[in-house]
């Protein structure tokens, strides 16, 4: 019976290959895709995004009220995680909000291939 025990950060001999090592990402870079991904995390943003994706023009919240049956006020926080995630632009119109897709979102979504 085999008594070795190894440790945590320790491999036993000719157990793996040696692995490719990255450099950590810059923080800010780091914290960037952290809000991102939360951001599309929760289904009821990643379905706000895509309706917004698909319309040729400004969306207005109230269309968003409407589709999802939520607040005006719990559309507001999703639009701001979306909007805090570089993936939307918020303006005003009138008494309403409308928003579309940030033009930089789309770099960042392709910025992600990058990570895999």
């Amino acid at each position: 019976m085999n008594t070795h025990t190894t440790s945590a950060r320790s491999r036993p001999e000719r157990c793996c290959r040696t692995i490719k090592t990255l450099a950590r990402l810059p923080e800010k870079q780091s914290k960037r895709y952290q809000r991102l991904f939360k951001a599309l995390g929760d289904p009821t943003r990643m379905e706000i995004l895509r309706m917004t994706a698909a319309q040729d023009r400004p969306l207005c919240v109230c269309d968003l009220v409407t589709h999802f049956d939520l607040s005006q006020s719990t559309i507001s926080h999703h639009l701001k995680s979306l909007r805090d995630a570089g993936l939307l632009s918020v303006s005003r119109a009138g008494i309403w909000s409308v928003c579309e897709i940030d033009p930089d979102a789309r770099s960042l979504m392709a910025d992600v291939q990058a990570l895999i």
